[in-house]
């Protein structure tokens, strides 16, 4: 059982907190000395970090026990955190993927290793700062100067990172627009956070049918003159569901021309300006993995079927593209049917070289009648609806259910 080492009150306005996790004593104790050294006023002590007017820490002696504790940890004032890597490298590096996916705090690692790969493992996981020790005060006062650059004025309220949220069809016809477009709208409602539905499904998206909506304009508005794209051209392209998600749907006419990658990096530039959460259906548009839409930043949901045809496609997708995604990787098998065609969870385990992250059980009449009925699954009590909840959910950083567990201790 992992306790709580020290406790401070919570830091005031221009008071940097530090969370410092290792289950190494000797290792975290060295770090929390270097920590010292900043917070007592040496090397210039804050004056030296210039815009923050003192260091507050907390240690923990042990990794979380659950990745679903880290909303509530983070919740709780914490600017950076500082974590061990040596004790345990493979389940740090998902600790430091988990709270980069949250946006809520600065990661930086440390580690008695002078590794390079480990050095690029903790980049590709999202740490900003690597700490070799033995570790001099002067390296951890520059480490926390540069991450307070970084993030500005230090002790405002909190908000979620600008995110991305990309669903890909292992094939055509696995459900993508379905789960994507209902996955937004709950996302947006779960959150309450500004969310935009970008379809580029093309030519033949339709994100827009299945919620039920009628657009005037589209995609190709924003990628046929990026020049003009800014923040106010695309507010005036979107659509605005009766859940406050907003879309920008797909042409509803047939159009063969397919925009640049470059038209796409800006429309994803200039979306993230203006909204905390952007979901894109990208339909099985693998051409695009040279554009921003799949880089390092971006959660990745492959959507696929439990199929030989979707199982292999899924396969190949993950071992060209996503091998080293670890948890931004998120793969969701759709219609599942337990032990359909005579497939077991170590089969697909196998096929997809890791098991699956998300199922949507099969409910074909449900999602038939809503599709022709122009309404979407997430406003309806189905197990579908419930499934990609827990997903947006999940997402935003909340819980994976409703009830919320009692603050007993945030590792126990």
């Amino acid at each position: 059982m992992s306790s709580s080492i020290e406790d401070s009150d919570a830091p005031g306005d221009g008071v940097l907190s530090i969370l410092l996790i290792g289950p190494n004593d000797e290792r975290r104790q060295a770090v929390a000395s270097a920590l010292a050294e900043c917070k007592g006023g040496a090397l210039g002590g804050p004056q030296r970090l210039g815009i923050v007017s003192g260091v507050v820490t907390r240690e923990y002696d042990a990794y979380p026990a659950d990745l679903e504790d880290l909303p509530q940890m983070l919740e709780q004032h914490c600017d950076a955190v500082l974590l061990d890597l040596d004790s345990d490298p493979e389940y740090a590096f998902d600790v430091v993927e988990r709270i980069c996916s949250f946006g809520l705090a600065t990661v930086m690692v440390y580690s008695a290793e002078k590794d390079r790969e480990l050095v690029v493992q903790s980049l590709r996981a999202g740490a900003r700062e690597f700490l070799t020790l033995p570790l001099a005060p002067v390296d951890m006062a520059d480490a926390l100067a540069r991450i307070t650059g970084r993030r500005g004025a230090i002790g405002g309220a909190k908000g979620t990172g600008r995110r991305q949220f990309v669903f890909l069809g292992a094939k055509g016809g696995c459900g993508v627009t379905t789960i994507a477009s209902n996955f937004a709208i709950l996302l947006s409602q779960e959150s309450s956070q500004s969310t935009l539905l970008i379809d580029l499904g093309l030519p033949l998206g339709d994100a827009a049918i299945n919620l039920g909506m009628v657009n005037e304009f589209s995609t190709i508005n924003a990628l046929n003159e990026p020049s003009r794209l800014d923040s106010s051209f695309l507010s005036s392209l979107l659509v605005r569901h009766s859940s406050g998600m907003y879309l920008l749907a797909a042409p509803a006419d047939f159009s063969p021309s397919l925009p640049s990658n470059d038209a796409i990096d800006k429309l994803l530039s200039v979306a993230r300006e203006s909204f905390d959460y952007i979901v894109v259906d990208a339909g099985s548009r693998i051409d695009l993995m040279g554009s921003a839409l799949f880089d390092e930043s971006s959660t990745i949901y492959l959507v696929t079927q439990v199929g030989i045809s979707e199982l292999r496609n899924a396969n190949r997708l993950i071992s060209q593209f996503f091998a080293k995604r670890g948890r931004r990787l998120q793969i969701v098998l759709n219609r599942y049917i337990p032990h359909s065609l005579g497939v077991n969870e170590g089969h697909i385990a196998k096929a997809l070289t890791r098991p699956a992250d998300w199922r949507i059980p099969d409910d074909y009449a449900e999602a038939r009648r809503t599709r022709n009925a122009a309404t979407p699954l997430a406003l309806k009590d189905s197990p579908i609806s419930k499934a990609i909840r827990q997903m947006a959910r999940t997402a935003c950083g909340l819980p994976a259910n409703q009830v919320k567990k009692k603050a007993f201790g945030l590792f126990g």
